[in-house]
């Protein structure tokens, strides 16, 4: 854990979200979400985080697939009551049946209108499986659609 995280409330500098990951989960922790501290739970953004880290995988899956792997997880500031929270995603291997995810965190905190802190980064490895929770390969990409013609 960093510094600024074992500290609790130390403010952290604001950052720009990333251009080169997609944007797939926006939500916002409620009381009910906190531990004993007063902070949001850990284990319910680990459980936020596989969910935003899946929507890729399941695209390129095209059916079942599961979490095989959390290859590193890094809780870098607390998250808190009413912020909103974006989470973004880029694959970062694609293997004969897994998918590795990249998923950063970043919060919007409350009363802060436009200005974001990362609060959390992971990878995550998904499988595609079978309908007997096997390992499958993962389809083939759809072909790039062809360029327009000259002068259409």
């Amino acid at each position: 854990m960093n510094p600024g995280a074992a500290a609790g409330r130390g403010s952290a500098e604001p950052v720009a979200l990333p251009t080169d990951k997609e944007l797939v989960l926006k939500v916002i922790p409620m009381p009910g979400d906190t531990n004993a501290n007063g902070d949001i739970f850990g284990g319910w953004v680990m459980a936020q985080v596989d969910l935003a880290g899946s929507v890729i995988p399941a695209r390129l899956a095209q059916g079942r697939m599961a979490t095989v792997a959390v290859n590193q997880f890094i809780f870098k500031h607390p998250v808190r009551v009413g912020d909103i929270l974006s989470f973004y995603a880029g694959v970062t291997r694609i293997g004969r049946t897994s998918v590795t995810v990249q998923v950063e965190v970043y919060a919007e905190r409350f009363g802060s209108q436009g200005r974001y802190i990362r609060v959390t980064e992971a990878s995550l490895t998904y499988v595609a499986i079978d309908d007997r929770g096997l390992p499958r390969p993962l389809p083939a990409p759809p072909a790039p659609a062809p360029a327009p013609a000259a002068g259409a």
